[in-house]
């Protein structure tokens, strides 16, 4: 892990704290952020990560660029195993369910994410060409 990434995740962390997630660094930006509240897929254990979200209708979708790197990152395999999760959205802790989009339908979220945020595209040159996960994450 980068020092960059350390830094960036510990003060998302941090801002989420303190301020009961009403703001993180990507709130704080021109993007839009949310963090997930998942169920660990071995643990069982909660786990809430910060990540970049973009609006799709009614939905939000979600991505698992891990910032880059070969693996998938953890919290999407929680959200295949356990898809019924919490989303805080600057302060607006609501019940979601993730799905794992897959062919035409990944392929136009992707767009939409890649249009939001170009760096998502460097994520997959960097991670050695990985498809990354997509999720649709809709209202339960």
């Amino acid at each position: 892990m980068s020092l960059m990434e350390k830094a960036v995740i510990g003060t998302d962390r941090l801002l989420y704290k303190l301020t009961g997630g009403k703001f993180t660094l990507v709130s704080l930006s021109k993007q839009t952020g949310l963090t997930l509240i998942t169920v660990g897929a071995k643990s069982g254990e909660r786990r809430e990560n910060q990540v970049q979200y973009v609006a799709d209708g009614e939905s939000m979708l979600v991505v698992g660029s891990n910032w880059g790197k070969p693996h998938h990152p953890a919290w999407t395999a929680n959200l295949v195993k356990n898809p019924d999760i919490q989303v805080n959205v600057r302060g607006d802790v609501r019940d979601v369910r993730g799905t794992l989009l897959e062919g035409a339908e990944r392929e136009a979220a992707w767009t939409r994410m890649v249009a939001a945020w170009p760096a998502f595209q460097d994520y997959v040159e960097r991670s050695g060409g990985r498809e990354l996960r997509v999720f649709r994450l809709t209202a339960r």
